[in-house]
């Protein structure tokens, strides 16, 4: 599986990855109950002017959640009702802007047809296919890109004690299993990105180590996508600022992480991180 990387493939889209230009997915939260932006983007119209905005601040993708996982949170959200949020969202996205790039971020098989039908490119899971395996077959047969991260438990419970001999090792070697399963079920490797999934079932340490060593990720040979935008453990080391509070930290963090490998970040704020990373790609370029 490991190899150079030329390409990721997201339906009629191709993100070239060769030159070192970071790809930039924004993130929209159709949701009451998201750690950060919570009950923001809840109406159609809300979603779509956020869409707009990220379109124009730099965002290559635009990623559409109808379920939040934040540690702890309550597994309470049906298909049906994850449904309710992001389909009409990304179909609104997609009239609106037809040559936009979509993104559903959901682990379930029927949102994930759904968000499909409606105009989505890239199915976002963070449960890597074990919960929803027939959204391999989805991927297959739509050509759509595919977002495999890595969780230790569940959401409501990976924050408890969570443990690791060798955490980026055993990260590595699930990601790598996740993506054979993926290719044994016919997706093309040039579909996958992977993500380690900082923040889910990972301490402090957890993170850093995992950020320090993107290199034993970036060796399988797929991009790394990153989501470190606004997450606890920024809080937890600048002295427990709220989550409206880590701009900072996040660009910080964002750079290290291209800096040591990954290709592609996941960021509420986009302006930021497209300003932040024109400095650092343009470091990468020589």
């Amino acid at each position: 599986m490991s190899g150079q990387l030329s390409v990721w493939r997201a339906r009629a889209h191709t993100f070239d990855l060769s030159p070192p230009r970071t790809i930039i997915i924004g993130i929209l939260n159709a949701t009451p109950d998201s750690f950060s932006d919570g009950g923001c983007h809840m109406t159609a119209p809300a979603a779509l002017a956020a869409a707009q905005t990220m379109i124009e601040d730099g965002a290559d993708i635009i990623d559409v959640g109808g379920e939040s996982t934040r540690p702890g949170r309550p597994e309470t959200v049906t298909a049906e009702q994850e449904c309710a949020r992001v389909v009409p969202v990304i179909a609104q996205i997609r009239g609106r802007f037809p040559s936009a790039v979509i993104s559903v971020d959901t682990y379930k098989g029927d949102v994930a047809r759904q968000a499909l039908e409606a105009g989505a490119d890239i199915i976002n899971d963070v449960c890597a296919l074990r919960r929803s395996p027939e959204i391999a077959g989805m991927a297959m047969a739509s050509g759509a890109g595919l977002i495999l991260m890595h969780m230790r438990g569940n959401p409501e419970t990976m924050q408890a004690d969570p443990h690791y001999d060798d955490a980026p090792a055993e990260v590595a070697a699930f990601l790598r299993e996740r993506m054979t399963f993926a290719v044994s079920h016919g997706v093309d490797p040039s579909q996958i990105a992977i993500d380690p999934g900082i923040g889910f079932g990972k301490t402090i340490e957890h993170n850093l180590e995992l950020i320090n060593r993107l290199d034993e990720l970036t060796a399988l040979g797929r991009p790394v996508c990153m989501g470190v935008s606004r997450k606890g453990f920024l809080g937890a080391l600048t002295g427990g600022l709220p989550a409206d509070q880590r701009e900072e930290t996040t660009i910080a963090a964002v750079c290290a992480c291209v800096m040591n490998g990954a290709r592609i970040v996941r960021v509420h704020n986009t302006r930021a991180a497209k300003r932040a990373l024109a400095i650092i790609d343009a470091l990468r370029a020589r």
